[in-house]
């Protein structure tokens, strides 16, 4: 990896001529006390981005596109490669492609943090494509369509770099996935402008939206703020807690209707009826009949035709605001999130 740094940044883990040494996080066996290794973890909680209406300013961000897709991190030791999800579980066998590239990247050991996607003709990633690539929610089909774009590396040839700066994990990232790939391993690529602009630009050519990273920041698990999300059209995961029937709408659903976590609760959002075509209604119609509940989970107010279900199944909706009341506006359905993508609620 000759490539240099885009902009200087401290060195990796102190002098560059020194070896490689970094703090073990668990005690190492007492007969290989020299060993200069971390143990590679299992699992490691992802970084999570914080939703925002602006992107921030300073020089200290940089930015990249924001995927549509599955939240994957790619696991590569010499016994083989591990594929897990958000949640922690074990797809490897639903993405041959991506595992048939992961075990060609020339590193021995590494953690690569991405997101799955399936792209349409014009490049943007699509999320109701990468669900029917796999079979839709709960499917068990392997998605040959689907690439892994990689936007971070947390551990590389023995070496836990979580708490080393962005920029100098994206350096060794890219020695391993260069720009400009078209394998099914590619470089999520940073974009150095004027968020604003940047933003602009990627609502007008159909993009959801962008990420914001602190370029010196270490990887630090959870929702804390150093990677920020701004989107052009809200989308998030909502409970559906019920469907008003229709004779005249796909799958006879004429309205889904929706909630949002508050605190330990369920609070009623408002509904949804478009976004649907008839494979994906007929489908969403067949798992709520299976957990029809007499009553619903949360107080909706009067409804007509209404059939309500045990709050398991979480939509991805997308939807332009929200009404002075706590509704909805503008909502329309993307598909259902599979569980082991492990998603959240949105919480108002």
């Amino acid at each position: 990896m000759t490539k240099p740094p885009r902009k200087p940044s401290q060195p990796l883990l102190g002098d560059v001529d020194a070896p490689i040494r970094s703090r073990a996080r668990r005690r190492r066996d007492p007969a290989q006390s020299q060993l200069l290794l971390d143990p590679m973890p299992a699992r490691i909680e992802p970084c999570l981005a914080l939703l925002k209406s602006r992107p921030p300013k300073g020089p200290q961000w940089t930015f990249e596109v924001k995927w549509d897709g599955y939240r994957l991190a790619v696991h590569i030791e010499p016994s083989g490669v591990r594929i897990l999800t958000r949640g922690g579980h074990d797809w490897t066998e639903r993405f041959p492609a991506i595992l048939a590239e992961a075990k060609r990247v020339p590193v021995s050991t590494a953690i690569l943090d991405g997101e799955a996607v399936v792209l349409d003709a014009q490049g943007r990633s699509d999320f109701g494509m990468l669900q029917q690539s796999l079979g839709g929610r709960g499917g068990k089909r392997t998605s040959r369509d689907a690439i892994f774009m990689a936007f971070d590396l947390l551990y590389f040839d023995g070496h836990d770099i979580t708490g080393t700066e962005l920029v100098s994990r994206r350096h060794l990232l890219e020695g391993l996935v260069p720009p400009g790939g078209e394998e099914a391993i590619r470089l999520s690529e940073e974009i150095d402008a004027d968020g604003e602009k940047l933003l602009r630009i990627a609502c007008e050519h159909g993009l959801e939206g962008i990420i914001a990273k602190d370029r010196n920041s270490p990887y630090r698990s959870g929702r804390l703020g150093d990677w920020v999300k701004i989107k052009c059209v809200q989308s998030d995961g909502f409970a559906i807690i019920g469907y008003e029937k229709s004779t005249a709408s796909f799958g006879g659903i004429g309205r889904l209707l929706l909630a949002a976590r508050k605190g330990n609760d369920l609070v009623f959002v408002g509904g949804v009826g478009t976004g649907f075509n008839e494979r994906s209604a007929g489908e969403l119609r067949q798992q709520m009949d299976e957990l029809i509940v007499g009553k619903p989970a949360v107080d909706i107010g009067r409804k007509r035709n209404a059939v309500f279900v045990r709050p398991k199944l979480v939509a991805e909706i997308e939807y332009r605001a929200w009404t002075h009341d706590g509704k909805l506006r503008h909502a329309s359905y993307k598909g259902l999130r599979d569980p082991a993508d492990h998603s959240d609620l949105y919480e108002v």
